[in-house]
């Protein structure tokens, strides 16, 4: 239970991780407060009436031709604050995907899984919906739910849906044997990304690694930065860098991204990362 414990309450200690940008209302307004990232499309975020949980990160411009992926993001302790990880967001929807995470910015209270259904579920809706300005702009087909410790399990009890394309594991692993039958129902690539033996949730996540589905793809990446990653470093330090690279692999099939999970000379196979691989080819 001692997991447990540090994932409720790390919240806490999170709130100092990233600092809140301004506080966007407008139903559908253009992201405007500070775009960031160190992709080709600085990004911000915003927030809509039509899904007042969340706070929708994406690239300020939408350039013409340019489909964003879907990215569904659960915040540490199931805190309920989009802006708790704003720097990590803003480097991944600078990469060109809409990062929709749990909470309203700066918000409070608790997230639940089902928060990461409703994101996709709007901007399923909303790549359709007649006058909206991301009609026709997002990758339906294409779908990442991940999260950050609490949000890690979040992440976890949603990816069983058929749409997700890939899973994000960040600092977390279950809690105990008797959720161990979600990873009987992963069904697409998994990529775990840990602070190292440090981090509070090494053990689970290690333990959950030989608990996967046999002929599963995984990812398992360990950076010796502890439980807190490097979220709050510029573009969201290394954990952006190679967070940005899975989903441009997984969600884009981004020749130069997958180089550096696959193959015996991958970007990632020496350095500071400590890596183990399944099923990748």
């Amino acid at each position: 239970m001692k997991l447990k414990r540090l994932i409720r309450g790390v919240a806490t200690a999170g709130a100092g991780i990233v600092v809140a940008g301004a506080l966007l209302v407008a139903p559908a307004a253009p992201a405007h407060a500070a775009p960031g990232g160190s992709g080709p499309y600085p990004a911000d975020y915003e927030t809509t009436l039509r899904l007042p949980r969340h706070t929708v990160y994406r690239p300020a411009s939408l350039p013409t031709g340019l489909r964003l992926p879907i990215v569904a993001w659960g915040n540490g302790a199931c805190r309920a604050d989009g802006t708790l990880f704003e720097v990590f967001l803003k480097e991944l929807a600078s990469h060109g995907f809409l990062v929709i995470a749990n909470g309203r910015p700066g918000g409070t209270g608790s997230t639940d899984a089902q928060m990461l259904i409703d994101a996709v579920d709007w901007a399923v809706a909303e790549n359709s919906r007649l006058g909206s300005r991301l009609r026709g702009r997002i990758d339906t087909t294409k779908v990442a739910v991940m999260g950050q410790s609490c949000g890690g399990l979040e992440a976890y009890e949603v990816s069983d849906d058929p749409r997700v394309t890939t899973t994000g594991i960040w600092n977390s692993g279950m809690l105990s044997d008797a959720d161990n039958g979600q990873l009987a129902r992963l069904h697409a690539p998994i990529g775990y990304f840990i602070g190292g033996p440090s981090d509070i949730a090494y053990e689970n996540a290690m333990d959950d690694w030989g608990r996967l589905p046999a002929g599963l793809p995984a990812f398992m990446g360990n950076l010796d930065v502890g439980h807190l990653g490097t979220y709050s470093q510029p573009n969201g330090g290394e954990f952006g860098r190679v967070g940005a690279a899975w989903l441009k692999w997984q969600l884009k099939g981004d020749a130069a991204a997958k180089a550096m999970f696959v193959g015996t000379g991958c970007g990632l196979c020496s350095g500071p990362w400590q890596i183990m691989r399944k099923n990748l080819t």
